[in-house]
């Protein structure tokens, strides 16, 4: 499936990306490279093959949870740069929109 420059522009717009006209070319070019891969994928007989999230079986592996004491406050903040009372004190990051 040929993927025109036109349409790499519309993806790009939807996905807020600014491309530069030899990248148009080549994602152009890539992405039908990738649309006709997966067009012949789908010429593949797959009606016995049973739907999976992953190829893999999959166990949990983390450890239960239990319940304990924590650390006094004080020394949990025995090493932080900067503190107010029993919390960590953290520059401001938030930014105004122009």
């Amino acid at each position: 499936m040929k993927l025109s420059k036109e349409e790499v522009e519309h993806v790009a717009k939807l996905a807020r990306l600014a491309v530069s006209e030899e990248e148009k070319e080549a994602f152009s070019r890539q992405l039908s490279e990738i649309l006709t891969y997966v067009g012949k994928l789908n010429e593949l007989d797959t009606s016995k093959v049973e739907p999976t999230s992953h190829v893999l079986d999959l166990s949990n592996i983390f450890r239960d949870d239990v319940v304990r004491e924590s650390l006094p406050p004080a020394d949990v903040l025995a090493n932080a740069p900067d503190r107010e009372n029993n919390h960590f004190r953290v520059p401001k990051i938030i930014e105004e929109r122009e």
